[in-house]
């Protein structure tokens, strides 16, 4: 049920909700998000357990002898382990940074973000790509950082400097 305030901007000249309007703002809103499930390879398990649970402080699930789950802010990455496993990566240039493909990594709050970067660079993990902003000015401006796990998987994590533009559409000129 939408509020009066929501609404207001759906209302005809008579006063009536625009069944069109209507259901153009229905498909705009997001539903509430569902934790994704992601599980990916790596070489060893307690080397995992040491990266993302004593050096990036993720809280530990499940385990098992062959993998171990994590919440990664609120979303469930699994550590599977494969014999001699190492990651093998590209890069893509985005707004002039060498991104790691593939990747994952999680959309954050800005001071989730800079909280996170700062326990990253206490660790002493290596950057792949420096914490900084992006697309500086543009609908998808954000805050980015890449590193990568022992295994060599690529993580990026993002905080967008308005938060709404997260799933903006709009063409980036390369």
């Amino acid at each position: 049920m939408l509020l009066p305030r929501q609404s207001a901007g759906l209302l005809t000249s008579r006063g009536r909700i625009s069944a069109r309007l209507l259901s153009a703002s229905i498909r705009c809103q997001s539903p509430a998000l569902q934790p994704f499930h992601l599980a990916f390879p790596v070489r060893d398990v307690a080397e995992a357990k040491e990266f993302y649970g004593a050096k990036l402080g993720l809280q530990e699930g499940r385990t098992a002898k062959a993998w171990v789950d994590y919440s990664l802010f609120g979303h469930q990455i699994v550590c599977h382990h494969i014999q001699d496993y190492n990651a093998a990566n590209t890069a893509n240039a985005v707004d002039g940074d060498p991104v790691p493909v593939p990747h994952f990594g999680m959309a954050l709050q800005v001071e989730q973000f800079h909280e996170l970067a700062e326990r990253v660079k206490e660790a002493g993990i290596r950057f792949i790509i420096e914490p900084h902003v992006r697309f500086e000015g543009q609908p998808g401006e954000q805050w980015t950082m890449f590193f990568q796990d022992p295994s060599g998987n690529s993580l990026e994590f993002k905080a967008m400097t308005n938060p709404e533009n997260l799933f903006a559409k709009y063409h980036v000129e390369t």
